[in-house]
């Protein structure tokens, strides 16, 4: 993630259909965090999301403000729109800790996503939209409290 400069997050959804613009995917993602707190999301394992490059990440536990917005997200912007990995009944919540591994570091990453074996707790407290590549934050909304 530091290569991309940007720090790690949830990806509810991506578009790359001209149909829906920057503005189109600002508001649904208003729309879908308005009336959101502040939350706390508990990781307990790494993941991995196989290919080349390697993707990293890290699993939340069951968490139905994350279900919430990405429901709500899905249902203002036709999914078919959106990438088949972030669809309905086909995403996978996750936190992206690294994209592009190195293949030389794969096995690396793998060991460590194996053997991570503690909790974190991380606090969702913005939301935004961004373009990409490279990584453009279009728009930003901090939760309240």
């Amino acid at each position: 993630m530091r290569t991309l400069g940007y720090r790690p997050h949830f990806t509810f959804a991506i578009y790359d259909s001209p149909a829906i613009d920057e503005k189109i995917a600002w508001a649904a993602m208003l729309a879908a965090v308005a009336g959101e707190a502040q939350f706390r999301i508990e990781f307990k394992r790494i993941r991995w999301f196989a290919g080349s490059p390697l993707v990293l990440w890290a699993e939340p536990n069951s968490n139905e403000a994350l279900t919430r917005i990405h429901s709500s997200v899905s249902a203002a912007i036709d999914p078919a729109h959106c990438r088949p990995h972030y669809r309905p009944g086909a995403w996978t919540p996750h936190c992206t800790l690294g994209l592009r591994i190195a293949d030389e570091r794969r096995d690396d990453a793998i060991a460590f996503a194996r053997s991570f074996d503690r909790s974190m707790e991380v606090l969702f407290d913005v939301a935004d939209c961004v373009a990409f590549p490279p990584v453009q934050v279009i728009a930003e909304q901090r939760l309240p409290p």
